[in-house]
């Protein structure tokens, strides 16, 4: 009886431990890290956007990645994304800054987002006059398999009333 008793102890303790120990420890948490990348290819994309190059534009997305701009069908890839931009940067007129105001990255350490604001000036098409719209902005970057970030979505939308 004694035997039996000792056994069935030993058998409870052998499963307690080996349920312990097959626990996964938890992933490291990369989201400051994280969030000074995408800090890092917004500002990088800034100054890309002074060249006025749509190539470089393109290139902050991801080859799935979506433009939702105002008046427009949504521009999904980087060949649409590439072909809309080419005649606002073949406007000599055309300028754009922004600033981003809050970013929050996953705890998964595999999508951030950042919203902030934006001043675009560019010739008028239908007056052919200069004009400056300001709005707010926001961004999902999604970690890339060599480690880099691209934008997954980008849209934006002017504080000016419609």
């Amino acid at each position: 009886m004694l035997r039996n008793t000792s056994l069935i102890v030993c058998l409870a303790l052998a499963a307690l431990s080996a349920g312990c120990s097959n626990a996964p420890a938890p992933p490291p948490d990369t989201r400051a890290a994280d969030l000074q990348a995408v800090k890092d290819v917004e500002a990088a994309w800034l100054k890309d956007v002074a060249t006025k190059d749509a190539d470089k534009w393109a290139s902050y997305f991801a080859e799935d990645g979506s433009a939702l701009y105002p008046g427009a069908a949504t521009l999904n890839g980087k060949a649409a994304i590439k072909a809309a931009m080419a005649p606002y940067f073949a406007d000599p007129n055309f300028s754009l800054t922004f600033q981003s105001t809050r970013a929050m990255a996953s705890n998964g350490g595999d999508m951030v987002y950042s919203q902030g604001t934006y001043t675009m000036t560019l010739t008028n098409p239908k007056t052919k006059k200069v004009m400056t719209d300001k709005g707010k902005y926001l961004t999902v970057y999604a970690k890339q398999a060599d480690g880099s970030w691209k934008a997954v979505a980008d849209t934006f939308n002017s504080d000016s009333p419609m």
